[in-house]
């Protein structure tokens, strides 16, 4: 009978290893999935590495093709709280045909008292839509520094793939929303500062 259960045994013994591995990969995989939105360069990783919620694709070159087919491409802006900047495209909408190279502006003005820095993130609605729009210039997951009363024009340079008419799921599609969010970045040395200052009471707290 021993014999007989040996393998039963090892079988057992073998699923249980299996899921335990499932359920650790999955814990890691939510795990970073929730820190992505916490801090902006791994939401950068996370993004690009799964195309994750209408993520754009990152390109070198122009379409070599261009079709009659047209769509309205929207600009949204939007600033995290934190941040004392306006930022704003500066047109609301452009209608492009598939494959035609299109360049707009969006315009930020810092209203803070002194310097300060942002970095954006962005996405695409409809999701789907995000592995066929393509950029070929772009200032988003970059440090940007304002001094007070600056502002800045920063272009966005895109066209949309022509195989987006191939995909059956997306023939209605009339319209797409391009979308940023600023986000404040700390000032240089404000973390080392705070680490070193939170243990004692001296004048620097009050910087």
């Amino acid at each position: 009978m021993s014999k007989q259960q040996t393998p039963d045994l090892k079988q057992k013994n073998t699923q249980r290893s299996n899921t335990m591995i499932a359920v650790i990969c999955g814990g890691v995989f939510f795990g970073m999935v929730g820190l992505s939105f916490a801090a902006v360069p791994l939401y950068q990783l996370f993004c690009q590495v799964t195309g994750y919620g209408g993520t754009t694709q990152r390109v070198e070159e122009a379409s070599n093709r261009v079709l009659d087919r047209e769509i309205i491409v929207s600009f949204d802006a939007n600033v995290a709280p934190g941040l004392d900047w306006d930022f704003k495209p500066k047109l609301k909408k452009v209608r492009v045909k598939l494959g035609q190279m299109t360049e707009i502006m969006y315009e930020a003005k810092s209203l803070a008292a002194q310097i300060s820095k942002g970095t954006s993130t962005f996405n695409v609605t409809p999701f789907e839509v995000g592995g066929y729009f393509n950029k070929i210039d772009c200032f988003c997951f970059t440090e940007q520094p304002l001094e007070a009363g600056q502002s800045i024009d920063m272009p966005v340079v895109f066209f949309i793939d022509p195989d987006l008419d191939k995909d059956e799921s997306l023939k209605n599609i009339k319209e797409i929303t391009l979308s940023y969010t600023f986000f404040e970045m700390p000032q240089d040395g404000e973390e080392e500062t705070a680490a070193v200052v939170a243990p004692s009471n001296t004048a620097t707290d009050k910087l």
